[in-house]
């Protein structure tokens, strides 16, 4: 009975997260349903079978502004994701070497410095960054998205590698100094491959939240061809509020394939760099 009576409770579970599951992917279901209808059945016929099945919305949406198609803005999106992914790498593994490894004068209050910048918000700091990249006319340009990374303002990612490299053994580098090997030499040579599932990890949250940055891009780059995907989703929206939502859909799912890639293809590190990094640390 006991045992009938728990087989129903995880039934009804399963039932309950499957309902969920259901709920959350349905929107994206009808907007890439929708994205293969006709303008006027995307409101008037809103379920998930099209009555009527057309590609003149990725036609149109692929062509949204004269003389420029939207491959530019995928372009330049993989572009700013790519320098940004190795910058973070670079960068972020670099200066958690030194937090975890290094001693080094007032390291604990650089380090708490570092943390204090995690729960800082954003729109604190906003003004000032605009200001200076104003005065260095950086504006409309991508350095000031790129900038920040190669100088290692992730704090998450540098304190997340600094858990995981707390956690590989000391003898390695005992061992390695007596086999004469310095600071660098070890970073290189023992740190970064023990440390890969966390610098997997970076390397793909740097991917995913650059390339879904709409704020940053917005507020630094004006000039069309300068765009990245983000902010040529925006460009369906007119100065009346009106937009072509076919084309908007159609474009929005071929956004979203390459962090659906990306994800599925790299789930396995996502999850063991975090479960490593949190049971070392």
């Amino acid at each position: 009975m006991a045992r009938r009576r728990l087989a129903t409770q995880k039934l009804l579970i399963h039932l309950f997260i499957i309902a969920v599951g259901v709920l959350m992917i349905y929107p994206i279901v009808w907007m890439l349903v929708s994205s293969f209808k006709p303008e006027y059945l995307i409101f008037s016929d809103p379920g998930l079978w099209p009555k009527e099945v057309t590609l003149d919305n990725y036609r149109t949406g692929w062509h949204v502004v004269r003389d420029i198609s939207f491959g530019l803005f995928f372009k330049n999106s993989f572009i700013v994701a790519g320098i940004a992914v190795v910058a973070n790498l670079i960068t972020c593994s670099m200066a958690a070497y030194a937090f975890a490894r290094i001693n080094f004068p007032l390291k604990k209050l650089f380090f708490a410095c570092m943390l204090a910048t995690v729960m800082l918000p954003t729109h604190v700091t906003l003004v000032p960054r605009y200001a200076i990249f104003h005065s260095l006319e950086w504006i409309d340009t991508y350095l000031p998205l790129l900038i920040p990374k190669i100088l290692a303002t992730d704090s998450f990612f540098i304190f997340l590698m600094v858990q995981f490299i707390r956690g590989l053994p000391l003898d390695l580098d005992e061992s390695a100094r007596i086999d004469g090997a310095g600071p660098i030499k070890i970073y290189y040579r023992i740190i970064i491959p023990l440390a890969v599932p966390a610098l997997i990890t970076t390397a793909i949250f740097t991917f995913i939240w650059t390339w879904d940055d709409f704020f940053s891009q917005m507020l630094y780059l004006n000039t069309v061809s300068n765009f990245t995907v983000p902010l040529g989703l925006r460009l369906f929206i007119d100065s009346q509020g009106k937009s072509s939502w076919g084309a908007v859909f159609a474009m929005s799912v071929l956004s979203m394939v390459p962090i659906t890639l990306v994800f599925f293809f790299f789930q396995r590190y996502i999850v063991e760099g975090i479960a490593t990094t949190g049971i070392k640390g």
